[in-house]
């Protein structure tokens, strides 16, 4: 399955009724004055997010949106019926763009949000809105008013509070197979994953948290190189990243060290703002360093890569190690969103656990 992530549409609100003349004809009824209708209105153009699609597929082979224009007004006073709304399904963290001033319009970050994204137009005016006492007879009416056309890009974010980066086969995909419900591809060589998937690590009851798996990266990412740089933007709203490192490379001229210094390097060229995100360091596959030397090879990893964060010692094969990492994720998370949440408002996920 390839992973879209990125479309253009093209959309436009229904044009508003015509207003109608007509005049009142009835049996001893000479003069009974106008009474056309008003046009009804254009439907307009919704977009709702939805929390079960995960990919901007439907509008890469579905690219043009219009709405039903609105009925024109009538006789005997009726105005015209509304044209038929139509509502975009699209998957939550999808920002809306202008494709021709690139200005961002429209950001759906909460599952079951609505946006207007495309008004449609009012209807036109009847006579019977023109009538006075000097004029009585008004045979005025107006058009009604063209609905709004848009050309958009969509792009999709998604949205999770955990990123894991690293390199082609460093583990991440086992990794969160082991620690949440997804159930990506794993496989014994490079780049097995070929778009980011999504799982929910459950801490405890009501209590629990989103990470995000993207394809590995590679040195020259950030300049078009492999398949990650076209995924590095799925890391922007996450709260903390997780550099995945290989420890036991199956290619003993392989040094981590290298790899992780380049992974560094990567980001900091493709957004400053990423780079600066907290960063853990995850020393994966220790399963295949012996035990006693396995403390000597994490005290030189981290010496030679000058790393002061957090590093933890795990194998997301054998889930050694990963219950402490998670329970240190969802502290860290829980702190941060405590922080920027105002006081009336928190997650459900990290409040407290009613007794």
């Amino acid at each position: 399955m390839k992973f879209v992530d990125e479309a253009y549409i093209d959309i436009a609100a229904g044009d508003g009724g015509n207003g109608c003349v007509s005049f009142r004809h009835e049996k001893y009824k000479e003069f009974g004055g106008p009474n056309g209708g008003d046009g009804g209105r254009g439907g307009h153009v919704f977009a709702i997010a939805d929390v079960n699609l995960n990919t901007l597929v439907d509008f890469r082979f579905s690219r043009r949106h219009e709405a039903k224009r609105g009925q024109h007004g009538l006789g005997s006073d009726m105005f015209g019926a509304a044209g038929d709304d139509i509502i975009l399904k699209m998957p939550v963290g999808t920002i809306i763009t202008d494709a021709e001033t690139g200005d961002v319009l429209f950001e759906l970050l909460t599952p079951g949000e609505v946006i207007t994204i495309a008004k449609g137009g009012d209807g036109g005016f009847g006579n019977m809105r023109f009538k006075s006492a000097i004029n009585r007879a008004p045979r005025q009416k107006t058009p009604g008013w063209p609905g709004e056309k848009r050309e958009l890009k969509l792009e999709l974010k998604v949205l999770a509070d955990v990123g894991l980066l690293g390199m082609p086969n460093a583990g991440k995909s086992t990794l969160i197979s082991a620690i949440s419900n997804a159930r990506p591809k794993i496989a014994d060589y490079p780049f097995t994953t070929l778009h980011p998937n999504l799982g929910v690590v459950r801490v405890g009851p009501e209590q629990s948290f989103v990470v995000a798996d993207v394809p590995g990266l590679i040195e020259g990412a950030s300049d078009g190189a492999g398949l990650g740089h076209q995924f590095l933007r799925h890391l922007q709203r996450t709260r903390l990243l997780l550099q995945i490192v290989d420890v036991a490379p199956f290619d003993d001229d392989v040094d981590p060290v290298a790899q992780a210094k380049a992974i560094v390097a990567e980001l900091k060229k493709y957004d400053k703002a990423l780079y600066d995100k907290p960063r853990w360091l995850v020393l994966n596959k220790l399963d295949m360093v012996p035990a006693e030397q396995r403390a000597a090879l994490v005290a030189d990893f981290v010496k030679r890569f000058k790393y002061k964060g957090p590093v933890f010692e795990i194998s997301a094969l054998t889930r050694e190690g990963c219950e402490p990492l998670i329970k240190e994720i969802y502290k860290h998370i829980k702190a941060q969103q405590v922080a920027e949440q105002p006081p009336e408002y928190i997650d459900p996920r990290f409040a407290e656990p009613t007794p």
